[in-house]
């Protein structure tokens, strides 16, 4: 990982100023670590392009790790997405009671639209929940394994 003064002097990144020299944003900590992984789940889920931005952003706004935030969003990735948003829609329709419709995606604007008003809905609260519910489970689930942890650390020593 580069040194944080090595990115907070980054040409690119120079226009976040100080809010990137905050220490937690690139510590791996108790602190940083378990809202990174509920940023970065969380921001998975979201159908929207440049999803490292927004993690990284919401990383700065809550004061955690970004690198992992950031990383985190690559759970989403070409092979990955198809069966995830799937199953978002079909989780959204089932939560909506939505009869769920067979469809063929189409990389055009005019398929997004004409989609928009029939899947939309039922595919955009699926991506919500489920987006909430790894995001939450990410959340407690790093939270503890860093306590054990520690707590693994201490007892080994005095061992």
């Amino acid at each position: 990982m580069p040194k944080p003064e090595t990115l907070q002097n980054h040409k690119h990144l120079q226009m976040f100023g100080k809010w990137l020299h905050k220490p937690n944003l690139w510590a791996l900590n108790r602190r940083s670590a378990p809202p990174a992984f509920a940023i970065g789940l969380f921001v998975a889920w979201i159908p929207m392009p440049f999803q490292m931005v927004l993690a990284a952003a919401l990383a700065i706004i809550f004061n955690c790790n970004i690198p992992v935030a950031v990383a985190l969003v690559w759970i989403t990735n070409p092979f990955t997405m198809p069966f995830m948003f799937y199953a978002a829609y079909l989780l959204g329709a089932k939560l909506l009671n939505h009869p769920t419709q067979e469809f063929a995606f189409e990389a055009t604007w005019q398929w997004i639209e004409a989609s928009v008003s029939t899947i939309g809905p039922p595919f955009l609260l699926g991506c919500l929940v489920l987006g909430s519910i790894f995001s939450i489970i990410s959340y407690f689930l790093i939270k503890t394994l860093w306590k054990y942890s520690v707590l693994f650390k201490w007892s080994s020593r005095k061992g």
